[in-house]
């Protein structure tokens, strides 16, 4: 399981890299940036549905005990 430190180092990591978090009831939510989570002591809060200027329409709060893993995303756009 991963904890606030650890998910924290990763959101710090220089160069930052795009992933995703998948949820044990199946969902998931790409972290695209550093400035689209905010992490808490047992939660990281996400910023979903982000407009053309990258503010989010709304949060999802995802407890470290119900993350199964993280997956590095592709940034890279199809050709």
């Amino acid at each position: 399981m991963i904890n606030a430190r650890a998910f924290k180092e990763r959101m710090d990591a220089q160069p930052f890299k795009p992933f995703r978090i998948c949820l044990s009831d199946g969902k998931s939510f790409d972290v695209t940036n550093h400035d689209i989570a905010f992490v808490k002591s047992t939660t990281v809060e996400i910023g979903i549905e982000l407009d053309a200027n990258g503010f989010a329409e709304y949060c999802a709060g995802c407890a470290f005990i119900h993350i199964t893993r993280i997956e590095d995303i592709s940034t890279r756009k199809a050709a």
